[in-house]
């Protein structure tokens, strides 16, 4: 328990009330919810009764504080009982009440809590000293520095069982080391109560995940993998966290392409009678249609009418058509995502297409929707804030910016790449200067070599020298280049007018942006979403970028983005092959899913074969784990990456048990299961009965890491990043690991205590697999 000086506690029991000439002091019991008055006439008339309970300096403190005639109103809370949410929010729940007391003027300081830089020193650190010196410095405060207000936070602190001890570093930072005992009890009432009274809280309460949205009569591909992977993961995380969450799968199931398909299936059978082999090879089918669509001016009309008479729901025969090719495709879909286990609800463009008149109605009512040449558009303008780039100093020096644009002007025309930032070094014109910088990159070359061979790189930043003056010459030509204040700048306008918004082309038709546009409307006034969530690859950035201002500009979302609804596009890199270009087959087909699915676990049953006894394992057990393995080896090799980056898909990296993989966490999880069933013991009993002690460092560590699980979630979840939790899990197995080859668990004094560490380790660590749509396994 933390023993600062907290008069109020510490004296409820023995001095609840005292009566001094007809005024009240009145201290708080143990809750401390009751409310303190202190009258200045009251407390200097009476010094010598308070002494024996109030320290002379907080006395001062209080005559200095309350000098007008008048009574005061400080209400104080208690440090939480129940301890919920991540360990973040916890002890920020204690420093929130010790801010209200230290600086009372100062309303709505939020506590600014992060884990402790130096792990030696603390777990946890307050942050608010320094913020706070610079609010109050300069008027009436007792404070003289930085280093005081954070002394005066850590004396204000409410008792609790949470916090051992504190201490000041630096110019007041608060380090914050965590009660043992109290680590240890928490993950014991986990055990007993369930991993999800660790479940972090949002502000959010129903969130909608846009993702997979494969579309009709395409097979799915890897291209579909992150978009299918990365959203489940995102609604786990969210669902674990209490948000109802609605899974929505935006299939293409409309637009031109239906009518090129429809009348394509009606010349193949002309009487119209077609059974589901007949197109059971769709991607084929749609092939030859779109052959026959791009070549045939006349089959092309006829597809274009066919599209208004599917669209009009006049004709049976195009309804029909569109639902068998709309069902064949499900089923296809749903192989993938039985195998992924991964549910969605489809609500695909056909759904929206009522709600599109309503949703441009209201739009055009609010004067956002003007005439373009035939079509009808939305202009987007994002801000008008100008900001200059300094193209040549004022000393004549070339800046960074001249060399990126320099190495810009020069690779573009001649090497053909698509985007290059080069920084070079000032040539200087001292032979030493010249020497040293030849030697530097010389070491850098060696250290480098490995990277520069994989990326094709050769050249130094300084063959981009006598570019310079013909890149500045030619920008300067075309008027670009000003003077300001003897320096060179170039005028960036941030947020110019981009292209509209395209939401009925010439002929009167819908597009894209008119079906997200209903789609956003519906999740906003009929699903009554608070978040919506759409997780598609990079290249939509622009698109939905658009949408979104288009529906902050209707009103339909705030413009402060940090308040509810908002919106969010979740973008993702490619998934490459071993030669660095977009994953296909030899033949240069991209990838069906299904087939690497498979290829996974078939790869990952002959592994196992060569590993496990086979004569103990049914063939039941076999299949499932290789499903196991196999498909979650796939997840993680892409989870664990950060979501907007590219990453390469290969099976003997992903399939590896060692290192950062599925393969090696599922693993680990097995081992910790076998070492419990080798106790022999029955852990339900010793959840009710044992209690858990972390006697050791590598034991604490354990247990604090698996206490910082919430904050995780929160963060992954927050940031929309799933690697976050890749990267927690991964550091649980290693802590588990450590703690492992550090401390016997059967068979040594401290078993009950080790076997039920090693519990909570695999709950949490099924937990993560969890969120992270990974099946774990339990034996290997």
């Amino acid at each position: 328990m933390f023993k600062g000086s907290k008069f109020l506690a510490r004296n409820s029991k023995t001095l609840k009330r005292l009566r001094l000439k007809g005024r009240e002091i009145t201290f708080p019991d143990r809750s401390l919810n009751d409310n303190v008055r202190v009258h200045r006439s009251a407390v200097t008339s009476t010094v010598g009764s308070l002494l024996h309970c109030i320290s002379l300096s907080l006395f001062e403190f209080l005559i200095h504080r309350y000098s007008k005639e008048e009574t005061f109103r400080l209400s104080m809370a208690a440090a939480p009982e129940h301890h919920t949410g991540s360990l973040k929010e916890q002890i920020a729940k204690v420093f929130e009440v010790s801010l209200k007391v230290t600086v009372p003027d100062e309303p709505e300081v939020a506590p600014l809590i992060a884990v402790c830089s130096k792990k030696e020193a603390a777990d946890y650190q307050c942050n608010n000293a320094m913020s706070l010196w610079s609010k109050i410095k300069g008027k009436v405060t007792e404070f003289r520095g930085p280093q005081p207000v954070g002394q005066a936070i850590m004396r204000n602190l409410p008792t609790s069982d949470m916090i051992e001890s504190c201490s000041i570093a630096g110019p007041g930072f608060i380090n914050v080391k965590l009660s043992t005992q109290w680590i240890a009890k928490r993950i014991q009432n986990m055990l007993t109560d369930g991993i999800d009274t660790w479940a972090p809280r949002l502000s959010v309460k129903r969130a909608i995940v846009d993702f997979s949205s494969p579309n009709i009569a395409k097979e799915m591909h890897v291209g579909h993998l992150r978009s299918t992977i990365i959203g489940d993961t995102i609604a786990r995380m969210l669902e674990y966290s209490k948000v109802d969450v609605l899974r929505r799968n935006h299939v293409g199931d409309w637009g031109t392409q239906f009518g090129m398909l429809i009348e394509f299936l009606f010349e193949k059978f002309p009487d119209g009678e077609v059974t589901d082999q007949d197109i059971g090879e769709l991607e084929l089918f749609y092939k030859a249609s779109k052959q026959r669509f791009d070549g045939d001016d006349e089959f092309k009309e006829r597809a274009r009418k066919g599209v208004v008479a599917l669209q009009s729901g006049k004709e049976e025969k195009y309804q029909k058509a569109w639902a068998q090719i709309c069902e064949i495709s499900r089923r296809g879909f749903e192989k993938v995502y039985q195998r992924l286990g991964v549910h969605l609800e489809e609500m695909g463009e056909s759904f929206y297409n009522p709600y599109i008149p309503l949703a441009l109605k209201e739009l055009n009512d609010k004067g956002l929707i003007k005439d373009d040449e035939g079509a009808k558009v939305i202009k987007i303008i994002e801000g008008k804030k100008t900001l200059p780039l300094v193209a040549t100093e004022k000393d004549g020096r070339y800046s960074y910016a001249s060399i990126d644009l320099a190495a810009l002007w020069s690779r573009l025309p001649e090497e053909e790449v698509k985007w290059i930032i080069f920084v070079i070094l000032q040539s200087g014109t001292e032979e030493k200067y010249q020497k040293a910088w030849a030697q530097i990159c010389e070491i850098n070359r060696k250290g480098s070599k490995i990277v520069y061979q994989r990326q094709g790189v050769h050249l130094g930043e300084s063959l981009n020298n006598t570019y310079i003056p013909l890149a500045l010459e030619e920008l300067d030509d075309k008027g670009l280049i000003e003077d300001d204040e003897d320096a060179k700048v170039i005028k960036i306008i941030e947020g110019n007018k981009v292209p509209p918004l395209i939401v009925t082309k010439t002929d009167g038709g819908y597009n894209y942006a008119s079906t997200d546009l209903a789609a956003l409307w519906y999740r906003l006034n009929e699903e009554k979403a608070e978040w919506i969530i759409y997780v598609t690859d990079v290249g939509q950035r622009e698109h939905f970028k658009k949408i979104f201002a288009a529906a902050k500009s209707a009103g339909w979302l705030p413009a402060d983005e940090s308040k509810y609804p908002k919106t969010s596009h979740v973008g993702f890199g490619l998934v490459l092959g071993d030669d660095g270009k977009r994953f296909r087959t030899r033949s240069t087909e991209v990838v069906k899913l299904v087939d690497l699915l498979d290829k996974a676990k078939t790869r990952c049953e002959a592994a196992l074969e060569e590993r496990v006894k086979v004569a103990e394992w049914t063939a039941e057990e076999l299949e499932q784990t290789a499903e196991a393995v196999g498909y979650g080896a796939v997840k993680y090799a892409d989870l664990k990456n950060n979501r907007l980056t590219n990453y390469t898909f290969n099976f003997d990296q992903m399939l590896n048990d060692k290192g950062n993989t599925a393969v090696y966490l599922l693993y680990a999880h097995a081992r910790i299961c076998s070492i419990i069933r080798k106790s022999g013991k029955d852990i339900e009993q010793l959840k009710r009965e044992g209690q858990m002690l972390l006697q050791t460092d590598d034991e604490r560590k354990l247990g604090l890491h698996l206490l910082q699980f919430a904050e995780a979630v929160e963060e992954a979840c927050t940031n929309l990043l799933p690697n976050v939790l890749c990267e927690y899990l991964y550091d649980l197995s290693e802590k588990f690991t450590s703690f492992y080859s550090e401390c016997k668990v059967v068979g040594s004094a401290e078993e009950t205590s080790r076997l039920l560490l090693c519990e909570a380790t695999a709950v949490v660590m099924r937990k993560c697999f969890h969120l992270l749509g990974i099946t774990p396994v339990y034996k290997i």
